[in-house]
């Protein structure tokens, strides 16, 4: 088991901590966070897109407790219970909010299946290119490592630059592949800082697309302090991290 780290915070700030505030009240939906996790913020994000009832609960990381390990045996955020019943996985999750509130707007997922069969394809493209690219930059310690990562990155987020219809992936409405991509967008800056990310390089609208993303109200009220978020990224920035994410680059493997 991993030591805690008395630097992390245990819970969120900022903004998000305000969300959380709002969000205590017993509801038919749990919503199982870790304040901290790009992922767990999609279906946060999510969660407050569509305006859904949800209760907060913030996960340990150190600490999982019994009922929270039983609904979902990977120990992952994020998780929900919905009417008794558990789901996991961030993706997943987003999905099945959006069809178990079809009247919620907006709609992330297009009512045509071509065009939604097209928005799972870029969000295999974020799963498979972005997301891997953008954990390498962060983790990888020598200078040839580290420009090899930027240009994937560079790379992989043009080809999905190329693809936005504007002002967000699909036009006008924001969707599920904004939301994919958003959580990492939001926390550039530790790239920018650290590893010489320049959003300006990826060229295509990249840096209109992105500013879009980061300053979305759904976004900032799901975003903690970035003093805080940093103590999170320094340990992968040293490559000590031992998150899932983490171990699966040095292996060679999928993310989680």
């Amino acid at each position: 088991m991993a030591i805690p780290d008395e630097n992390i915070h245990p819970t969120a700030t900022g903004n998000a901590a305000e969300t959380v505030a709002e969000h205590q009240a017993k509801q038919d939906l749990v919503f199982y966070s870790g304040w901290f996790c790009p992922f767990n913020q999609r279906v946060w994000i999510t969660l407050q897109e569509k305006g859904i009832l949800y209760q907060y609960k913030e996960v340990n990381p150190y600490k999982k407790e019994k009922h929270f390990l039983d609904i979902n045996p990977k120990g992952l955020v994020p998780a929900i219970e919905y009417q008794g019943k558990a789901l996991y996985e961030s993706l997943v999750l987003c999905e099945f909010l959006e069809e178990a509130y079809p009247n919620h707007k907006p709609h992330l997922l297009p009512v045509d299946p071509f065009e939604r069969a097209h928005v799972r394809l870029w969000i295999d493209h974020t799963s498979k290119n972005i997301i891997p690219a953008w954990h390498r930059l962060l983790q990888a310690q020598s200078v040839e490592q580290q420009d090899a990562a930027r240009q994937e990155l560079y790379v992989a987020q043009r080809k999905l630059a190329q693809q936005v219809k504007g002002p967000y992936f699909t036009g006008e409405e924001f969707g599920l592949v904004d939301v994919a991509n958003a959580p990492w967008v939001a926390r550039a800056y530790i790239l920018t800082e650290h590893r010489g990310y320049d959003r300006a390089q990826v060229g295509d609208g990249w840096s209109e697309y992105a500013e879009r993303l980061a300053t979305r109200e759904s976004i900032s009220k799901t975003s903690s302090d970035e003093d805080k978020i940093q103590v999170i990224y320094d340990r992968y920035l040293r490559d000590e991290a031992q998150s899932e994410v983490a171990k699966a680059l040095r292996a060679g493997r999928p993310l989680p």
